[in-house]
């Protein structure tokens, strides 16, 4: 019985050898496939690459880089040779991946280019450990490059990696996963072989991927939810993959590959739905009547009614936005990493394309409770996977139990026991609630919820997901803590905005113009207003502030993974913060 994803990984390569297992650009206009024989091949060389290099059986490798077949074959290859890949996300910045290093007691660093050779090369006193850096791509003093790395395996016989493979255990200790530091510095996850073979054989389930399917690598490969998309799920099941490295490549991509399942964040579907509705507006008034018309009766459809022009409006409109973007052949669309609007949600859905809602975090090794095709409700994130449990604290913390849980926290025990009950669930730091028939709704992050200072308790996210769904709006955040009411700060969607604008009658040419203008201003006073009529009294909003500006991983008020950074924001917006309190404006 096989004991790992790197067992399953060679195991396909046998059952399957000609098969497509990656997709990969040669040039900017060139893919090249190759095999799972060759995948294989590529996989071992690089795991005696590391072994010539001093790479021991539980020694600490490294890997930071965009979605290419470099970094695949690094992080096989690591597991292959007995090692234990520590990835960190390239935009962080010198010192905190200098952390990482430094906390991982790495000994070699596989990294995308000289950029990320510098980062290193200016913290490499804080890090005695690491002997090596090897570049994915190019060469550089001090560095090995990447084609040096696997001539060096013919230092090392195949056998020593068929006996470390040997020597593998479903307990053992398989890969570190960094967390994107909400609130401090990040912890490493431990997750065992055993988590990993676990939910990249339940992942097939949820996106519904088998043999000859194909799917786009783009979200960032240190994520754990990427990692199972692009590593350990075809590992097990033997589908390709097609490696995006820029994010702005990836609606070409998408074309191109026309994957058969597709995962977004919630920003992702923000863009994508931002795009085409851009489109629409620039279309002559009888095609813009036409889609209005069959996003109609694509949510009468979603609402259980059968409209009898579906077919036609199918036909003339949802099957031609999806050929246009890419994803005809997906068979799931899912979403998942962060809180997604209602209203992107409804979008959607009125397309034909429904969006499945995914629940996970790296401590349960990704996914702990999704939507299916048979099983499936709007506006929740699905029932938990068979062979977990899922329970209810008395506050509404959501508890995870199975073999998807993590060991714990590396060198950190007292977060280990803080996150772990004695029974050995996992607190995850979400409160939820459960309907009858058992799917889960997510409220809030335990440690974000917000109490005034008449003592009621608001869950922001809540009421961040109905404000970002007013148009023009790309970011919400909610702000209150012990304060007599609440506030928001908005960012705007460049392209959203200047549509809004246009709407209004204003001649803005930047969003910072967009922000002043008090006709705007008094236009999303008018929606603010709309969503407090859906609240409770002590949750609407009373004052708010538009910033010129959109919140992104480069900036630091979101993580790599588009979660927002509330404390990032907290701070540098302090000031606005305040003045929304301390006087009546509305803006």
């Amino acid at each position: 019985m096989r004991a790992s994803t790197i067992h399953a990984f060679f195991e396909t390569a046998a059952r399957d050898p000609a098969g497509r297992a990656v997709r990969y650009r040669a040039g900017p206009a060139r893919w090249t496939s190759l095999s799972w024989a060759d995948y294989a091949k590529e996989v071992r060389k690089v795991a005696r690459g590391l072994v010539a290099l001093g790479i021991g059986p539980g020694d600490r490798v490294a890997i930071c880089g965009p979605n290419r077949l470099e970094w695949l074959l690094a992080d096989f290859g690591a597991l292959a040779a007995g090692a234990i890949p520590a990835p960190y996300y390239p935009t962080l910045p010198a010192d905190q991946a200098a952390y990482v290093l430094e906390h991982s007691e790495a000994r070699i660093a596989i990294v995308h280019d000289a950029a990320q050779l510098a980062k290193i090369g200016a913290s490499r006193s804080r890090l005695p450990r690491l002997r090596h850096v090897v570049l994915m791509e190019g060469s550089a003093p001090g560095a090995i490059s990447f084609a040096d790395l696997r001539r060096g395996a013919a230092a090392v016989a195949e056998r020593e990696i068929d006996e470390r493979l040997a020597a593998l255990k479903a307990d053992g200790l398989a890969t570190l996963i960094y967390t994107s530091g909400t609130t401090g510095p990040p912890k490493a996850v431990m997750i065992s072989h055993g988590n990993l073979l676990f939910a990249a054989e339940a992942a097939p389930r949820i996106l519904r991927t088998e043999p000859g399917d194909v799917v786009v690598s783009y979200l960032p490969l240190s994520h754990i939810a990427e990692q199972m998309i692009s590593l350990h799920s075809p590992a097990a099941s033997g589908y390709e993959v097609a490696c995006c490295e820029r994010l702005e490549d990836l609606p070409a991509t998408l074309r191109e590959v026309r994957p058969t399942s597709f995962l977004g964040v919630p920003r992702v579907w923000e863009k994508i739905q931002a795009k085409i509705e851009d489109g629409v507006a620039a279309a002559p008034p009888r095609r813009r009547a036409l889609f209005e018309w069959a996003r109609r009766l694509g949510l009468e459809a979603a609402r259980g009614h059968e409209p009898v022009l579906l077919p036609l409006a199918r036909k003339l409109v949802h099957e031609r936005v999806r050929k246009a973007l890419g994803l005809d052949r997906a068979r799931i669309l899912a979403t998942s990493a962060a809180p997604i609007n209602r209203s992107t949600l409804e979008f959607y859905e009125s397309l034909g394309m429904p969006l499945f809602e995914l629940y996970g975090q790296s401590e349960c090794t990704g996914a702990s409770t999704a939507n299916l095709p048979e099983r499936r409700r709007v506006f929740t994130v699905g029932v938990p996977l068979p062979g977990t449990g899922l329970r209810l604290a008395e506050d509404g913390e959501i508890l995870l139990e199975g073999p998807h849980v993590f060991a714990g926290y590396y060198k950190d025990p007292a977060a280990t026991a803080e996150a772990l009950t004695a029974d050995g669930w996992l607190r995850t730091g979400d409160v939820g609630e459960l309907d009858r028939d058992g799917f889960l709704r997510i409220t809030d992050r335990k440690k974000d919820l917000i109490i005034t200072s008449g003592g009621k308790n608001v869950s922001p996210q809540n009421i961040e997901k109905r404000l970002a769904g007013i148009p023009g709006v790309a970011q919400a955040v909610v702000v209150g803590d012990a304060r007599k009411h609440l506030a928001a700060l908005f960012t705007l969607d460049r392209e959203a905005s200047l549509r809004e604008a246009k709407a209004c009658g204003l001649a803005c040419g930047s969003v910072e113009e967009i922000a002043r203008d008090p006709r705007f201003v008094a236009r999303i006073a008018e929606r603010v207003n709309a969503v407090n009529g859906e609240l409770a009294s002590f949750e609407t909003i009373k004052r708010f502030r538009i910033l010129p500006v959109e919140f992104t991983v480069e900036s630091g008020e979101l993580t790599p993974t588009m979660k927002l950074r509330r404390k990032v924001v907290g701070q540098r917006y302090a000031r606005e913060i305040e003045e929304m309190f301390r006087d009546g404006a509305a803006a």
